[in-house]
């Protein structure tokens, strides 16, 4: 029962993920990549920090400082560079679809490091997924914008950062509560990306933001960041990386939906199919038997 509360709960933020996409690729027009991660993860650990206060869960304890703060900044501080920079040359499906290349990458890093068992029907459900990916995004390649292979390879560079910390960050998140440990990480990240945003002079475009930047800006840090990124570590502490990496396919429903209502993005027929057949690699991959499996509360020790 845990283990389906956490796949509930990674499934939610990834869908808050896609909309995350969309704001993004929206804000990319007015803002470098390193100045949005700066608003989206700094707004969101305002937004957790009070919350980890009065959980009353425990807080990474000092064997794991330094872990944390690695996490946090391959998190909070890499990932959303690259994450950002892809949405200049791709769309916001295709970003998604890109980004939907996780799974794959946790079940690859996984299997390296020991951290999680493979089994046939998890290995077959994630490879559906990645086939769906990879259909949309090549059979789509001709109507996406002329750089969109760039954005499409730093997106997919987000995702093996996003698959690092998701291997290596359960074990910190079991000795303590996920909610303190998000807000320590995403606070370490964030204050990186401040910093230099501030010493190239990002912030000088925020100047000539209007009411409809300044409402992407905080919807990314309220929704995009406290909510996601607390969901992705709730679900991190109760199932397996690669069940939790594997809902990450959500993202291009979302994603696709927003790009098309506020964007004016075209969805074609590949992004449909390709959404429909990642839809079924995550029901194979997610339906997994635990039999023969190690139990997913300690496979990543």
């Amino acid at each position: 029962m845990a283990e389906f509360w956490g796949v509930l709960a990674a499934a939610a933020s990834s869908a808050f993920g896609g909309t995350s996409i969309g704001a993004t690729r929206y804000l990319v027009a007015y803002l470098d990549p390193l100045a949005i991660g700066s608003f989206r993860f700094g707004i969101g650990c305002l937004l957790l920090a009070p919350i980890a206060l009065i959980s009353g869960q425990r807080w990474p304890e000092r064997r794991d400082w330094l872990q944390t703060a690695g996490l946090g900044l391959l998190f909070f501080a890499v990932f959303p560079v690259l994450f950002n920079a892809s949405l200049i040359y791709t769309t916001s499906a295709r970003g998604a679809l890109a980004l939907s290349t996780l799974p794959l990458l946790t079940l690859v890093v996984g299997a390296l490091l020991g951290s999680e068992a493979l089994t046939a029907r998890k290995t077959v459900g994630v490879l559906t997924a990645m086939a769906g990916v990879g259909f949309a995004l090549l059979s789509g390649l001709g109507q996406a914008p002329p750089m969109a292979w760039l954005g499409d390879l730093l997106m997919i560079a987000a995702a093996f950062c996003m698959a690092l910390y998701g291997i290596w960050s359960k074990p910190v998140i079991r000795r303590c509560g996920p909610i303190p440990f998000t807000a320590v990480a995403m606070a370490i990240g964030a204050l990186m990306l401040i910093a230099v945003s501030a010493l190239r002079g990002s912030f000088a475009a925020v100047a000539q933001f209007g009411w409809q930047q300044w409402s992407a800006a905080v919807y990314l840090g309220a929704f995009g960041a406290a909510l996601t990124f607390y969901l992705w570590a709730f679900a991190l502490e109760r199932a397996s990386p690669t069940r939790v990496a594997v809902t990450v396919t959500v993202n291009p429903v979302t994603a696709s939906l927003v790009g098309a209502l506020m964007l004016n993005e075209p969805i074609g027929w590949n992004l449909v199919v390709g959404i429909i057949v990642v839809g079924a690699g995550i029901w194979l991959a997610t339906t997994d038997g635990a039999r023969g499996l190690p139990s997913s509360r300690c496979s990543a020790t």
